[in-house]
């Protein structure tokens, strides 16, 4: 066991700077996510950069738009009023995870870079491509019930495990960030890797880089939002989120969005081509089901997901649509 170094940071810039001098460095915040890995082993770094104090903490109602701080607490965006009316599908998601007591520790931050809740990855005992790059993935030919079905490659099927992210991809939610280079804004659907041939990149965040904020439009898409689990007392098998805009019967734009099934959180472009100016029936609703997993890869284990999502995904529009 190596020692762990720590350090406090007040500012931005010191936080990034204190996290590029060490290569193994993390960021911990409410420390929700972080700790569990250190105490499985499945991630050890030389040194915590604590963020806690950083003045990111805030919920910013702009004309055109909604910013949440990186570090605000999961708690409290649920607890925000206007964060339920305009973004109902966020309310629905941060409702679904966890408990209470994690509610009020966890981070917005946090909450988009947890690592995924495969169980190779977590048991160092076994090989994992995303742990240890060229070690192999046990979950292919292994016990794969919880693992991605979208999104996958022979390098890695974990599944993402975001509830709230799930919800951010479908209200296209934009990510600022603050590092060594400078600042960046990234769409959501940007912000995610597919595993490919490198599992071990999640994100296209560069080394020290720090999420300071989410913004959010303010669109009648995202007020006509809904998302939903199953099971939703636990980590997610399947996962969906859904806006719609209609007129006269007609849908007009379309986002839907995929959790538990995919290696991220998976934007369904299939599903929203089949859905927009198409009539608001249950007829549109199952072709679009039926485009959304046109490309899923099921395993042994694991096919059931197939069906399931087509299911919840139908429910989900019903509801948006006011039909269910």
């Amino acid at each position: 066991m190596h020692p762990l170094g720590y350090v406090q940071a007040r500012e931005i810039d010191t936080a990034i700077h204190a996290a590029i001098q060490e290569a193994t460095s993390a960021f911990i915040a409410g420390g929700t996510g972080i700790v569990d890995l250190m105490q499985d082993s499945a991630q050890l770094p030389r040194r915590l950069v604590d963020i806690n104090p950083l003045p990111i903490n805030t919920i910013t109602v702009k004309t055109d738009s909604v910013r949440i701080g990186a570090m605000v607490r999961n708690s409290e965006v649920i607890a925000n009023a206007m964060i339920r009316d305009r973004y109902p599908a966020l309310f629905d998601a941060l409702s679904y995870s966890a408990t209470p007591q994690i509610r009020n520790m966890a981070t917005v931050g946090g909450n988009l870079l947890q690592r995924t809740r495969c169980s190779y990855f977590r048991d160092v005992t076994f090989s994992c491509n995303e742990r240890n790059p060229g070690s192999g993935c046990p979950a292919l030919e292994g016990y794969n019930r919880s693992h991605a079905i979208l999104g996958t490659s022979e390098s890695c099927i974990a599944a993402h495990a975001s509830d709230m992210a799930v919800a951010l991809t479908a209200l296209d939610a934009v990510i600022h960030t603050r590092g060594l280079h400078g600042e960046r804004q990234i769409p959501i659907t940007e912000f995610y890797l597919e595993p490919g041939e490198t599992p071990e990149r999640e994100t296209v965040l560069e080394h020290g880089e720090i999420i300071v904020a989410v913004e959010l439009p303010n669109s009648p898409l995202a007020a006509q939002s809904h998302y939903f689990k199953s099971p939703t007392d636990n980590f997610s098998l399947a996962a969906v989120a859904a806006a719609l805009a209609v007129h006269d019967g007609v849908i007009q734009a379309a986002r839907i969005a995929f959790g538990g099934v995919a290696t991220k959180p998976w934007r369904s472009i299939s599903a929203e081509t089949v859905l927009i100016n198409a009539p608001l029936n249950e007829a549109t609703f199952n072709n679009a089901a039926i485009a959304a997993l046109e490309t899923a890869v099921p395993r042994t284990f694991n096919g059931f997901k197939v069906e399931l999502l087509k299911r919840m995904l139908i429910y989900a529009l019903l509801t948006v649509g006011g039909i269910a």
